[in-house]
């Protein structure tokens, strides 16, 4: 029998653990992974016995993004496959997982990338390893983000640098850019994030509820989630424009990875970086 796309958990008391298990294509987000994990965080939201959820990466890295190679479909929510549901459907949920009762954890390490970062971002708490690589190189030929977190986590000036090159910065760049909590040495990760997800749980889960919930609160009498709404419909004109058009052209005619290291051959990086 093939292994499970998603490994869940209990690494200490009241703390939930899913471990994202397609090593071999990044941990790319296709729709058993996705439809495997969100199941996974709703039964873990309804269990009493469950204060805080991990969502880390198995293999090389937390995730490459959507996995361009699948015929993905709507499985957070059903919607209406008009013009640009899929920008809609999936900001849908990372909106449910932020309205989740039970705060989340991103634990990041290696790649993590385009739909991996909004994936991190939907989390309450991003605990990075010193040498992730966290970027959106789509913005270089397909569209803006689904979920456009750049600004908003980062402010504007490096949002806008993020948003305008695609380039990726490392998890001690993420801390100090506002993307994440904190950074550690790989090898202290796993351990590093359970300390966390210990302490978080010692707090009554009624309190931990609001906590969560002033927060989100707060931000969205900023105007998060309108802002993330509004771009993600801007998002769905990217597809419309014919550099993008092209650009998903050429998997059909090239292949996804030759598409993508087309993509990244001028600014050298990502998988034509040589490392």
């Amino acid at each position: 029998m093939s292994e499970p796309v998603l490994l869940v958990d209990d690494p200490a008391p009241k703390v939930r653990r899913f471990t994202l298990n397609r090593p071999e294509k990044r941990n790319a987000l296709n729709d058993a992974l996705r439809g495997a994990l969100f199941d996974a965080l709703r039964a873990g939201d309804k269990d009493k016995n469950v204060s805080v959820m991990i969502i880390r990466g198995g293999g090389p890295c937390f995730s490459a993004g959507y996995d361009l190679g699948s015929a993905n479909s709507d499985v957070e929510r059903a919607i209406s496959r008009a013009d640009g549901w899929w920008s809609r459907h999936v900001v849908n949920n990372w909106f449910e997982m932020w309205d989740m009762t039970t705060p989340i954890i991103g634990q990041v390490h290696g790649y993590c990338l385009a739909g991996g970062t909004e994936l991190a971002t939907a989390c309450d708490l991003v605990y990075v390893a010193e040498d992730a690589q966290i970027g959106y190189p789509p913005v270089r030929l397909m569209s803006p983000p689904d979920m456009q977190w750049q600004t908003w986590m980062m402010g504007l000036r490096r949002g806008m640098e993020a948003l305008l090159t695609g380039d990726s910065m490392s998890g001690t760049e993420a801390v100090t850019n506002g993307f994440a909590n904190r950074a550690f040495p790989l090898a202290d990760l796993d351990a590093a994030v359970v300390a966390v997800a210990e302490r978080v749980a010692k707090i009554p889960p009624d309190l931990l509820a609001l906590n969560k919930r002033a927060a989100h609160r707060a931000m969205e009498a900023m105007g998060i989630r309108t802002g993330i709404r509004a771009t993600a419909e801007i998002q769905a004109l990217g597809f419309h424009q014919k550099s993008s058009m092209d650009y998903m052209q050429s998997f059909a005619t090239k292949g996804v990875t030759a598409a993508l290291s087309q993509r990244d051959a001028a600014f050298g990086d990502y998988r034509e970086s040589g490392a």
